[in-house]
């Protein structure tokens, strides 16, 4: 994810509002995110669509990295002999 410019990418929600078309537009062509703000403080965070998937996705990944260590801290895990024997017979089906 890009870094954010606070200037840029920092917006009152009716600042939003009036010019949300153009703010889309930004947050599409630059692919930061953007936070909104009521009263000052932070209350919404807008994305482009490709970033928030990839996002997703990476945290998708670490939750399957934080199982495997836990499993394999836990004395469940397997040799590689044993996980390619395993994955041979679930394609060889």
């Amino acid at each position: 994810m890009k870094r954010i410019r606070v200037e840029q990418d920092v917006q009152p929600v009716s600042a939003f509002r009036a010019n949300a078309a153009k703010l889309i537009g930004q947050i599409r062509q630059h692919k930061r995110t953007m936070v909104l703000t009521q009263r000052g403080r932070s209350a919404a965070v807008v994305l482009d669509p490709a970033e928030y998937d990839r996002l997703i996705e990476t945290i998708e990944l670490l939750e399957d990295v934080h199982k495997a260590n836990a499993q394999i801290a836990a004395g469940k895990g397997l040799t590689e002999r044993k996980a390619k024997e395993a994955l041979l017979r679930r394609s060889s089906k």
